[in-house]
């Protein structure tokens, strides 16, 4: 029997906006894949939208990436939207045992790596691939090609800057190279979302995401109906592949280094050289 549902895997989804979009698309006509850190999280929110398919992986271990493609392109024939969620605003600089630095390999190299890995399935399923991007690109990155990690003048500001504007220079290489073979990229803005984010930091975000002042950022909720949004696949004609996207859905601008051609090819070079890859 020809499986008809469309399938969504959406990484960083054992909590946040992850976990909420998770539960407003569960229904009948799709299959959703959720990839998260921790087993007991992730457990709880594959039981609460009832699906099996949940998979362990922790970003800041490439290992557990390349284990995590592997698991994905054994168990899942067809892979029609994938949400590059998972990210966050780290203390540091701290050098992952890849000898990367933490927010840049989480947020950016990690997410760069699984899209590859998956590639051919993605290819074949004409995929829209949806990069959780954020304002913190054009407010924060201080890009700097011969520092890509961000380990020289760090703070953990710059280095979330850096590693949003990665995702929408990602994004824009996708668009660049693929959208002519059936593939679509997109990156968006989810809002300011009262949840975990910046606890582990000295960032000064900490003390606005976790004290009264959260009081004025939107709910974990409200965040996820906003990535639903183009998760769903019943809005895929609505976006335009290569595009940066606000909260609202409406196209956006970001940082003017996202818009230069030479930046976005010079960043997915030294990405693959980072990684090793040829892509």
């Amino acid at each position: 029997m020809v499986n008809d549902k469309k399938t969504i895997v959406i990484t960083g989804a054992s909590d946040g906006i992850g976990a909420e979009a998770a539960e407003q698309l569960k229904r009948d006509d799709v299959r959703l894949v959720l990839i998260g850190r921790s087993p007991s999280k992730m457990e709880s929110v594959a039981e609460s939208v009832g699906t099996p398919n949940y998979h362990i992986a922790d970003f800041s271990v490439l290992d557990d990436v390349r284990r995590l493609a592997d698991e994905l392109l054994t168990n899942y024939d067809c892979i029609d939207v994938l949400s590059n969620n998972a990210g966050g605003l780290f203390s540091g600089p701290i050098k992952t045992v890849d000898g990367f630095e933490k927010t840049f390999q989480v947020n950016h190299l990690a997410p760069f790596l699984l899209t590859h890995l998956l590639f051919d399935r993605l290819m074949t399923s004409q995929a829209l691939i949806v990069n959780t991007a954020s304002i913190g690109a054009r407010l924060f990155s201080k890009l700097d090609l011969n520092d890509i990690n961000t380990f020289n003048n760090f703070t953990p500001n710059r280095a979330y800057g850096n590693g949003k504007l990665a995702n929408i220079l990602f994004t824009r290489g996708l668009e660049k190279r693929f959208s002519n073979q059936g593939i679509s990229s997109i990156a968006f803005h989810p809002g300011n979302v009262a949840t975990s984010f910046a606890s582990d930091t000295t960032s000064y975000f900490k003390w606005v995401y976790h004290t009264a002042l959260k009081n004025f950022l939107i709910t974990p909720q409200q965040g996820g109906q906003n990535l639903k949004r183009f998760l769903d696949p019943h809005n895929r004609n609505q976006w335009i592949s290569g595009t940066y996207y606000n909260e609202k859905g409406k196209p956006s601008r970001t940082h003017r280094l996202a818009y230069d051609d030479s930046i976005v090819e010079a960043h997915w070079r030294k990405s693959c050289e980072l990684l090793d890859i040829s892509w």
